[in-house]
């Protein structure tokens, strides 16, 4: 009778201890118990940890450490769980590595205590990704481009802008894409190398305008050189070349110096003489067509700008207009004709691997019109 009321007693400590492993955690609340105990953590990787405060979103220099909090957008550090990332895990959660996991849901099991002297999560038992678990042993793999609807990122990256159109989108889209990696105009040069790089010569890129493949180190500003190009030119909205809409690489292109002064500051609409230097494109006095194969690049460059910027982070309120005689307004035209190059030349290859490297490698943010070209109607009619 004794021994089968220890075996009573026995079996619901067992199933008990099984129930509290199989509890999974938020972020915040396993930054809540940074008390040494065991826990699985469910949240979303947002970079790479350097120090108690800062956290790389792009340029990532290490696969030792993951950030991960409760919402794909978080930008506040002390929302963020700091994840150890041992030998056994870096060739598949590591973000040198995988750059792409940026903004995937992960979940990871390991001792909670503190990390960077910021709440963390160390010595990682398990750690799985959309309810994979990857073999600790699997060996690297290159981060593909996402090809599904959104780029892949519909469930994560754009969560809260999925369902919604006018001007609901158009702020939620703002908000996610105001979280960016910012900089230097210098900065510009190595990045254009990287995100407009020949696909048939890495050792050249494309330029905008003309298509032609160029040297990456024929850079400057003689003739013949391959200078950045403003696709928002900068005089409307007055903001130079200044960290900020001045050096976002998301509207930033080699072109031919000369094809650029020649652009100058010109709005966007159909027509004019034909440009000797660039065939396919058009000018007049106000305005340039690019050449049919950048259209809806040049397009969705410009919708980009206007939703990234909305006059509250101390830059200009961009906006597109009707009009090709913008000047120094912050806006840029014709709307009517972009939506329509936005139509006519949806995003090929190249500028789905331009919008994946921005986002892996340079400022951590995407172009929404890159992802979802239907959005551009669904604000803008």
């Amino acid at each position: 009778m004794a021994f089968a009321l220890a075996a009573v007693l026995v079996a619901p400590v067992a199933v008990t201890a099984a129930a509290s492993a199989a509890t999974t955690l938020t972020v915040a609340q396993a930054l809540a118990a940074q008390d040494g105990r065991t826990a699985a953590v469910t949240g979303y990787v947002i970079g790479q940890p350097t120090s108690s405060t800062t956290v790389l979103r792009s340029g990532f220099t290490s696969d030792t450490a993951i950030a991960i909090a409760d919402t794909a957008a978080e930008t506040g550090a002390s929302r963020m769980l700091y994840v150890q990332v041992t030998a056994a895990y870096r060739s598949t959660f590591g973000l040198l590595a995988n750059p792409g996991l940026r903004g995937q849901r992960i979940t990871t099991t390991g001792t909670l205590t503190a990390y960077f002297s910021h709440g963390g999560l160390k010595n990682p038992t398990a750690m799985t990704l959309d309810g994979t678990a990857p073999s600790p042993s699997q060996s690297p793999t290159p981060s593909p481009t996402p090809t599904a609807p959104g780029g892949g990122y519909d469930s994560t990256y754009y969560a809260n802008a999925i369902g919604k159109s006018g001007t609901a989108l158009r702020s939620s889209l703002h908000s996610i894409i105001k979280v960016q990696t910012k900089l230097s105009y210098d900065q510009v040069w190595e990045a254009l190398r990287d995100t407009d790089q020949d696909p048939a010569n890495s050792n050249n890129v494309i330029l905008l305008y003309t298509g032609r493949s160029q040297s990456k180190t024929s850079n400057g500003g003689g003739v013949n050189d391959w200078n950045r190009e403003h696709v928002w030119a900068k005089s409307h909205g007055d903001f130079g070349t200044a960290t900020g809409p001045g050096t976002d690489v998301h509207h930033l292109r080699p072109t031919d110096v000369s094809v650029n002064s020649t652009r100058g500051n010109k709005d966007f609409d159909n027509g004019g003489s034909p440009v000797a230097e660039a065939p396919g494109c058009y000018t007049d006095a106000d305005s340039w067509e690019p050449r049919n194969a950048v259209k809806g690049d040049v397009a969705r460059m410009i919708m980009y700008m206007a939703i990234r910027y909305e006059g509250t982070d101390g830059w200009p309120n961009l906006e597109l207009n009707q009009s090709v005689n913008n000047g120094t307004a912050p806006y840029h035209g014709k709307m009517s004709v972009l939506l329509q190059w936005n139509q006519a030349d949806p995003p090929d290859t190249f500028e789905k691997r331009r919008n994946q490297r921005i986002y892996e490698r340079w400022q951590g943010n995407r172009n929404p019109f890159v992802d979802h070209p239907e959005w551009a109607t669904a604000i803008w009619g």
